[in-house]
């Protein structure tokens, strides 16, 4: 009998293929197209048995994971995303949160430091003058939104690689996953915890990083789409387990690179 001989319940299959085909990566999309575009190439390019009995919604959560997977396969860890002159900035930066500014945390300097917890050998937290210490650098970098709009910014702070070493962190783990000061929470693979651009942010155009953008301290990865780039961070946390977080635990792509 064949698997896709009776529709999947409550939706229109053709609309189906449309979303999975939106939620692949340009490689998979191309291949899935140029191969049909239908049901059965998604059990072909996925993996996933797709079956009469299967929900709309199980199949996207099957098509995103699987993008997941193509995404950080193909990841370069050595490949900058684009950045730009000063002339470039985007003044003013817009605010965007699932919540409004004026609801945004207030962060006290004198009552704020950052947990360390995971596989790391050093947890020890840190005050933000410590922070503020270590090597900084400036990146002009593109923040684009899932939502579909962008902006440049400009960007100082400390490689997180660079914390991960003074820390003592166990890089053969696979994630590093972040707490934020409103209770928000996301989560990065090692790789991308690694990469160069990867940054813990504590200025904002050349000027303490505003409340609007995260003070006292943002991750900013290029590389990854802005919901993965986490604001008021109060606590970091390597581990082997996959934590989750606010968006990817309702049904977001992890991965999330652009």
């Amino acid at each position: 009998m064949s698997l896709f001989r009776k529709p999947i319940i409550g939706v229109d299959k053709r609309l189906l293929v449309k979303d999975a085909t939106k939620l692949m990566p340009e490689l998979s999309r191309r291949r899935f197209l140029s191969g049909g575009a239908s049901l059965g190439a998604l059990t072909l390019l996925t993996g996933c048995e797709v079956s009469e009995s299967m929900s709309a919604e199980n199949l996207l959560t099957h098509i995103s994971k699987f993008n997941d997977k193509v995404q950080a396969a193909i990841f370069n860890p050595n490949a900058l995303a684009p950045t730009y002159p000063s002339s470039a900035i985007t003044r003013p930066f817009p605010f965007n949160a699932y919540y409004t500014l004026d609801d945004a945390p207030e962060v006290e300097e004198k009552d704020w430091q950052l947990e360390v917890t995971g596989l790391v050998e050093n947890t020890r937290p840190w005050k933000l003058d410590e922070l503020y210490a270590l090597p900084q650098e400036t990146q002009i970098t593109r923040h684009i939104c899932v939502e579909g709009w962008s902006a440049i910014g400009s960007w100082t702070g400390v490689r997180l690689s660079e914390f991960l070493k003074r820390v003592g962190a166990d890089t053969r783990a696979k994630y590093v996953w972040f707490r934020c000061a409103e209770g928000y929470t996301t989560s990065i693979d090692m790789q991308t915890a690694l990469h160069p651009q990867t940054q813990m942010t504590f200025k904002f155009d050349g000027e303490i990083l505003p409340k609007a953008y995260g003070y006292p301290m943002k991750v900013r990865i290029p590389t990854r789409l802005g919901f993965k780039n986490p604001k008021y961070v109060v606590s970091l946390d390597v581990s082997n387990d996959y934590k989750g977080g606010y968006w990817e635990d309702q049904g977001y792509n992890d991965y999330s690179g652009l």
